[in-house]
C-alpha cells in the first residue's frame, strides 16, 4: 500500500530512543531537553516496535547492545516496517560486524559512539531530522506529480490554455524537485564530514588527518575546476577513507604503517577493502567508495588491494594517495618520524613514478603551497640540497632538525665553510642523510659555477 503523505510538516518531530539502560536514557532526555522535537524512550527493541506501531516516529537512535533483541536487528525490522523513519545506531563498542549488519540490514543514516559528544550529537540529530524532512518533502513532491500527472490524463485536449497553465506547474513542480535531490546529495557530503569527526575521535589530535585531508582535496578541486560531482565524491571519499580503521586496538591506530609486523601489516592492508564494504550499500557513496578501495594503489603497481598500475587507477584515488600521504606523513603514521610539510613533499617527488602519478606530483606542490603558507618548496629560489653539497653564503630558508626532532640550525642562517664540516661529520656520526633546504645567492652561484666549468 502506498505511503500517505501530510499535506504539511507543522507537527514536532518525534524522535524514539531505545537503550535497555535505564541511566543511558535518562542521560539522552535530560541532554535533549528543550530541543524543538518530542522525546519518546523505550529499554528493548520489543517495546521500541509497540510505540511505532502506535504512532509516526521520524527518528530511531538505538543502542547495539541489548538482550533479546540488538539494535541493528530492532533497526533492520523498522528498515523493513517503516522505511521512511530515519535510523541511528548507538555503540560503546568497535563492533565491526554489528555495525556492518546495522549498515546493510538496518540501511542507517548515522553511527555514533558512546561516551557521545554532547554538541556532536545535537548536531547528528538535528541533521539527521533535516534529512528526513528534505525525503519528506521529496516523497511528497514525487506524489504531488504523480497526482498531477493522473489530472492531465483526464483533460480534454482541445483545452490548450488549460494544458498550458497545468503543465507550467509541473515544470515548477520539476524544478522543486531537482532542488530537492541535490538537496539531498548536499546532505550526504556534510553527514560524511560529520561522521569523520566522529571517527576522528578514535585518535589522539596530533594523529587525525580526515579535516586536513578534506580541506586540502576541496583546495586542489577548487583551483582545477573540477565539476560538482567528482568534487563531492573526492570530499566524501577523503571524510571516510579510513573508516575501515574502526575495528582496530588504539596501539593499532597510532603506530606508523612501515612499523606493523605480521598480523596487523596484514590488517592495514586490507583497510581500504573494509572501508569501500561499509560503504557502497549507500547509493550516493559508491563512486566514492570506489575511490577508497584504490587509493593505496600504486602508480608501479606495487600497492594493494588489486595492485592496479599506472592510469588503471581511478584519477581521484591517484588524487586521494597524494593528499592522505603528505598529511599522514606529517602525523607520524606512514614512518616513525614525523615530517614538516616540506620533508613530506620531498619524500612524495622523490617516489614519483614509483608511488605517485609523476604528472600529478609537481601539480599537487603547487596546490599544497597554495594550501599551506609554511611550503619553502614551491618557491623556484629555494633548493633541496645534501650536507655535502652545501657552500659557505648559501642561507637556511626554513629549520634543520635532526631525526630525532633536535633543532640543529635555525633558518635565516648563513653557512660558513666549519659550519658545513661540522653538519658533514654530525651526519655521519648519526648515520642520517639530511636535506638542506636553502637559498643561494646571485654571487655565491656565480662562484660555483666558476668552480666547475
Amino acid at each position: 500500500m502506498e505511503e500517505q503523505l501530510p499535506t504539511t510538516l507543522t507537527d514536532r518531530p518525534k524522535v524514539l530512543l531505545v537503550d535497555d539502560e535505564e541511566s543511558i536514557l535518562s542521560s539522552l532526555r535530560r541532554l535533549l531537553r528543550g530541543q524543538p522535537y518530542d522525546v519518546l524512550l523505550a529499554t528493548s527493541g520489543a517495546q521500541a516496535l509497540e510505540i511505532m506501531a502506535q504512532q509516526p516516529i521520524d527518528l530511531v537512535m538505538s543502542d547495539a547492545r541489548m538482550p533479546n533483541m540488538d539494535g541493528a536487528t530492532l533497526l533492520a525490522h523498522i528498515h523493513q516496517l517503516y522505511p521512511t523513519t530515519t535510523r541511528i545506531l548507538l555503540t560503546g563498542y568497535a563492533d565491526l560486524p554489528t555495525i556492518i549488519k546495522a549498515i546493510n540490514d538496518g540501511q542507517i543514516h548515522r553511527y555514533i559512539s558512546k561516551p557521545w559528544n554532547d554538541e556532536e550529537l545535537l548536531l547528528t540529530l538535528r541533521q539527521a531530522l533535516e534529512h528526513h524532512h528534505s525525503e519528506h518533502e521529496r516523497r511528497r513532491l514525487v506524489q504531488l506529480t504523480r497526482q498531477q500527472n493522473d489530472q492531465l490524463k483526464t483533460l480534454n485536449s482541445t483545452l490548450e490554455k488549460h494544458v498550458a497553465a497545468r503543465t507550467s506547474e509541473l515544470q515548477q513542480t520539476a524544478d522543486m524537485l531537482d532542488l530537492a535531490y541535490e538537496e539531498l546529495k548536499h546532505s550526504y557530503v556534510t553527514g560524511t564530514e560529520v561522521f569523520s569527526l566522529l571517527a576522528n575521535l578514535r585518535l589522539p589530535p596530533a594523529k587525525q588527518t580526515n579535516r586536513q585531508i578534506i580541506e586540502l582535496v576541496r583546495v586542489y578541486c577548487k583551483l582545477h575546476g573540477l565539476d560538482e560531482g567528482t568534487s563531492r565524491d573526492l570530499t566524501m571519499a577523503a571524510a571516510l577513507y579510513n573508516i575501515g580503521k574502526l575495528s582496530w586496538t588504539d596501539s593499532m591506530m597510532i603506530t606508523p604503517s612501515d612499523m606493523l609486523h605480521h598480523i596487523d601489516r596484514d590488517r592495514y592492508r586490507e583497510y581500504p577493502k573494509q572501508s569501500e564494504s561499509l560503504l557502497m550499500t549507500l547509493d550516493p557513496m559508491k563512486d566514492a567508495a570506489r575511490l577508497i578501495l584504490h587509493h593505496q594503489e600504486r602508480w608501479d603497481g606495487s600497492g594493494f588491494p588489486d595492485r592496479l598500475k599506472g592510469e588503471a587507477i581511478p584519477f581521484g584515488a591517484r588524487l586521494l594517495k597524494l593528499a592522505v600521504d603528505f598529511i599522514e606523513l606529517q602525523r607520524g603514521l606512514i614512518l616513525e618520524r614525523q615530517m614538516n610539510s616540506d620533508e613530506a613533499l620531498v619524500y612524495i617527488r622523490s617516489y614519483s613514478g614509483r608511488l605517485y602519478d609523476p604528472e600529478l606530483v609537481e601539480d599537487f606542490i603547487q596546490v599544497c603551497a597554495a594550501y599551506l603558507s609554511d611550503v619553502t618548496l614551491a618557491d623556484p629560489s629555494v633548493k633541496v640540497l645534501t650536507t655535502r653539497d652545501l657552500a659557505p653564503g648559501m642561507i637556511l630558508a626554513r629549520n634543520l632538525n635532526a631525526d630525532n626532532g633536535m633543532l640543529l640550525l635555525n633558518a635565516g642562517k648563513v653557512l660558513n665553510g666549519p659550519l658545513v664540516d661540522k653538519l658533514i661529520a654530525f651526519e655521519t656520526m648519526e648515520g642520517a642523510k639530511y636535506s638542506v633546504f636553502v637559498k643561494i645567492p646571485e654571487e655565491v652561484e656565480a662562484l660555483l659555477e666558476r668552480e666547475t666549468s
